[in-house]
């Protein structure tokens, strides 16, 4: 039954469960993480965009907060890995992103309130993610 249930949901709420999977469709095995994570953040920040317009549908702004925490639950879980080789400090500042994103999607959710600031979050994530930007000069 469920699912079913699961069958009959609209992308991008269809999602296999795990944060791992939020990465969906998009993981090939050519690309480097980085670009995965760009395509990811992208995709989201897409849907956050569409949902922000005045002819969105009813249910825009829900499925596309929900693909953006599943992003964020995505990136939280990679940082609290064992492999991801980030300095702690670095680790800690974007944990605090994220949750200053679970946050603020509550907030807009709640409030019906723009989204503009975790577009305008997950933009500037998206130009640390470009070619030729390191780790450790991102967040500084």
């Amino acid at each position: 039954m469920l699912q079913n249930a699961y069958e009959t949901l609209p992308n991008p709420v269809r999602r296999p469960l795990g944060a791992a999977a939020a990465y969906g469709a998009v993981i090939r095995g050519t690309e480097d993480p980085r670009e995965i994570e760009y395509r990811v953040l992208a995709r989201a920040t897409a849907l956050l965009d569409q949902a922000a317009q005045v002819d969105a549908g009813p249910t825009a702004l829900s499925a596309a907060i929900h693909e953006n925490r599943l992003v964020w639950i995505a990136f939280t879980a990679d940082l609290a890995g064992e492999n991801n080789s980030f300095d702690n400090a670095l680790k800690a500042r974007l944990v605090s992103l994220a949750r200053w994103v679970f946050t603020e999607s509550e907030r807009v959710l709640r409030a019906r309130q723009g989204v503009q600031p975790l577009i305008d979050v997950n933009r500037a994530v998206m130009a640390g993610l470009q070619p030729g930007i390191t780790p450790a000069t991102e967040m500084s």
